[in-house]
């Protein structure tokens, strides 16, 4: 998402500084400065956070699912709470966080967790922050639920599973990364939520 982000950033005319591990610059979009650190190390990148900036966290497992449980803990929750903290340090604007739908469910139950508790740390450092909560992002490489809408779709009108059903819609990538530009472009003070509905109305 973020190679696609960047580009948008930068044709809008926003300067970027992009946190990268050693041995990554290369697959940079042309136009952002990186920034080489440890992403689980707040101390190793909070001195190049410009002050009264937006934060925009992107670092997590890819093709989340149930199996990937002991790796939301390893690495996307460790990652946002270092990334919290160094915001902090650094006095940013506006916290923009990817997190996940929290309608009850058994399928993602520890993602969800994760990511709650990934909002909860942006919360206790104070900071002004976005929360985008899609379920699943319809992308390259992301195409299999399409394969499972009809069934949502006819769940969508039965009584007992419609509110589930429509809670956990897909979104679309592009409708995502509009969801992120809205998000920069439009900072807040405290905390805004933008849930699936308001992701799927982009424009």
């Amino acid at each position: 998402m973020g190679s696609r982000l960047i580009p948008m950033l930068i044709s809008d005319h926003h300067q970027v500084k992009a946190l990268i591990r050693k041995g990554s610059e290369y697959k940079l979009p042309s136009g952002a400065e990186p920034i080489v650190a440890d992403p689980f190390n707040a101390g190793s990148f909070a001195a190049f956070i410009p002050a009264n900036s937006i934060f925009i966290q992107l670092l997590g497992i890819p093709h989340p699912g149930p199996k990937k449980k002991d790796l939301f803990r390893k690495i996307d929750l460790p990652s946002v709470q270092a990334s919290a903290l160094a915001a902090k340090q650094a006095g940013v604007r506006h916290f923009v966080y990817i997190s996940v739908a929290q309608t009850p469910t058994s399928i993602m139950k520890d993602y969800q967790e994760c990511r709650a508790e990934g909002e909860a740390s942006i919360i206790a450092a104070g900071l002004n922050a976005t929360f985008i909560r899609p379920w699943y992002v319809i992308g390259p490489g992301h195409y299999w639920p399409l394969f499972f809408q009809p069934v949502f779709k006819i769940l969508e009108f039965i009584p007992g599973t419609s509110a589930k059903a429509k809670a956990l819609r897909i979104v679309y990538l592009d409708q995502m990364l509009k969801a992120l530009m809205f998000a920069i472009e439009n900072p807040v003070s405290g905390r805004r939520i933008i849930e699936i509905d308001e992701i799927r109305k982009m424009k």
